[in-house]
């Protein structure tokens, strides 16, 4: 079934205007050699890998890869390169075998890319990787998503936590937590941060815009006008002030989405909000005004499970 391209709703485009990026908007390029011709020096430089010197992971726990979302994926390789390299370990000189992003590595082929910007990891030796990790992110000329992605390998490969992560590096948990968010954001966006278009300032405004297209129109039109992270802010303001109010979600949620509204509720003075897809998946958010609300609801649970 064809997907229909989502508008961004009657007069929201006359603020956001129309424009071609595509003379500003560059691939990522990667300055680390091949391997072909240079040794790494340490587990946190990215090298160029040929693409037929690298083999999926026999353990890889996901056996099937939407051919769909992959298109989508080697379309915008294509176009901005790869944002966040693969992680690979050596099986022998000329063999790498991947550990994580073999979604990335597949549509990399399809994009028909000869060499894989990768970061290569001696699996065996934990502790170097967190060296060398902590040494690429202390160094100064780290854009944001590459700081963003550091922070990420030191959780997920060294099996961390944000608050263990932070004391690691030197940071404070807060600031760390922010840098993980940019990694949310879609990734023509990322790759204007990693190369210079768009702020850290600006993409934190962004971040509290739920949608993924409004988010990168409004992407485009801070590097077409130069606003700044005031004017942005203002503009979002402008655009949620002319969006046609939204039917009350609530009526249509199913009958049990209406009673966790009803029992959750009351315990944050009805400050709460659901949203579901078709599909069953969906998200709850809680406002709440003081630590005792959060307390008693924390009590209630207890209670119910003993």
């Amino acid at each position: 079934m064809t997907k229909q391209p989502r508008g961004l709703g009657k007069g929201l485009s006359a603020l956001l205007g129309d424009g071609d990026l595509t003379q500003i908007r560059k691939p990522v390029e990667y300055i680390n050699k091949s391997v072909s011709t240079e040794e790494p020096r340490s587990g946190a430089e990215i090298m160029l890998i040929p693409v037929d010197m690298i083999e999926p992971n026999p353990f890889q726990p996901r056996m099937t890869f939407d051919n769909d979302a992959l298109e989508e994926l080697a379309d915008s390789i294509r176009t901005l390169g790869l944002i966040q390299p693969v992680t690979v370990r050596r099986k022998s000189a000329d063999r790498y075998q991947i550990i994580s992003g073999e979604r990335r590595f597949r549509a990399c082929r399809m994009a028909g890319m000869q060499e894989i910007p990768a970061y290569i990891r001696d699996a065996n030796d934990q502790g170097m990787l967190e060296m060398a990790i902590v040494e690429n992110i202390q160094r100064e000329n780290l854009d944001p998503i590459e700081v963003a992605m550091s922070y990420q390998r030191l959780i997920e490969e060294c099996n961390l936590t944000q608050e263990q992560m932070a004391f690691r590096v030197g940071k404070k948990r807060a600031s760390v937590t922010n840098y993980l968010r940019l990694l949310r954001l879609p990734a023509k966006i990322q790759h204007d941060l990693k190369v210079g278009l768009l702020s850290v300032g600006h993409a934190k405004v962004l971040l509290g815009v739920e949608d993924a297209m409004m988010q990168e129109s409004l992407c485009d039109l801070v590097i077409r006008e130069g606003l700044s992270v005031r004017q942005l802010e203002e503009k979002i303001s402008r655009l949620n002030a002319v969006r046609p109010e939204k039917k009350d979600a609530a009526q249509d949620l199913p009958d049990d989405w209406c009673r966790m509204l009803e029992v959750v509720g009351k315990y944050f003075r009805n400050d709460i909000s659901l949203k579901r897809n078709e599909h069953g998946k969906g998200s709850m958010t809680i406002k709440f005004s003081s630590d005792e609300e959060v307390s008693n609801f924390l009590k209630a649970i207890t209670n119910l499970n003993s």
